[in-house]
C-alpha cells in the first residue's frame, strides 16, 4: 500500500504519448504514473481506518499548491540504473512537506512506512542494470509537464496478482488537501 499524488490524466496521458515512440524500454503505463509519498509495506485490515483518519487529519491545514513534472533522474545512478524517473520541478518543497506530514501520520496509525529517502519523482521505467542510462537521462531532461494544482492524495492499495511486475492499483481513498 501507499499514499500518492496522482497527476491529473491529462498530464499523466501528456507523458506517455512523449514516451510512447522511444523504443528500447518499457515505460510504466499510464494508469500507474503516480508520485509516491509514503510506501507502507505492511498494512493489515484492522489499520486501515485508523490510518485513512490520521491522514485526513494531517491535511486538514496544508494548503493546495501548483506542480510541474520537469527533470530525469535514475536510481541508484545513472551508470547502472535500477529505476529511471521524472522529477518535479515546481512544487518540489511542497511535495517534501506533504510526505513529512503523510510518513508521520501513517507512523502513528501503525502502518510504518518503508524508510527510504523521500525523493519526488514518477518512475517512468525500470532498465537493465547492466546498461548506462546517461542516453535516455538526456532524452527525458527534454520534457516539461504543464503545471497543476495538487488538492488531494491518494491511499492506493498495490495489488500483486498475475503476471509479475504488473501490479494493479486500486485506490482505497481519495484524501483532500485543507479540508
Amino acid at each position: 500500500m501507499f499514499v500518492a499524488v496522482v497527476p491529473p490524466a491529462d498530464v499523466r496521458e501528456d507523458l506517455a504519448e512523449f514516451l510512447d515512440p522511444r523504443e528500447g524500454l518499457r515505460w510504466t503505463p499510464v494508469d500507474r504514473l503516480h508520485l509516491t509519498l509514503g510506501f507502507l509495506p505492511d498494512v493489515s485490515e484492522r489499520i486501515l481506518e485508523p490510518l485513512d483518519e490520521r491522514l485526513r487529519a494531517a491535511l486538514l491545514d496544508l494548503p493546495p499548491f501548483d506542480c510541474r513534472l520537469s527533470g530525469a533522474g535514475a536510481f541508484p545512478d545513472a551508470d547502472r540504473p535500477a529505476v529511471l524517473w521524472m522529477g518535479v520541478d515546481r512544487g518540489r518543497a511542497e511535495l517534501e512537506h506533504l510526505a513529512q506530514r503523510v510518513r508521520t501520520a501513517a507512523s502513528v496509525a501503525g502502518a510504518f512506512p518503508d524508510g527510504q529517502r523521500f525523493v519526488p519523482h514518477v518512475t517512468l521505467a525500470r532498465p537493465p542494470r547492466h546498461r548506462s542510462a546517461i542516453r535516455w537521462l538526456r532524452m527525458l531532461d527534454t520534457y516539461a509537464s504543464r503545471t497543476w494544482t495538487i488538492d488531494e492524495v491518494s491511499l492506493i492499495e498495490s495489488q500483486l496478482r498475475g503476471r509479475p511486475h504488473h501490479p494493479r492499483h486500486v485506490e482505497i481513498s481519495v484524501l483532500p488537501l485543507g479540508g
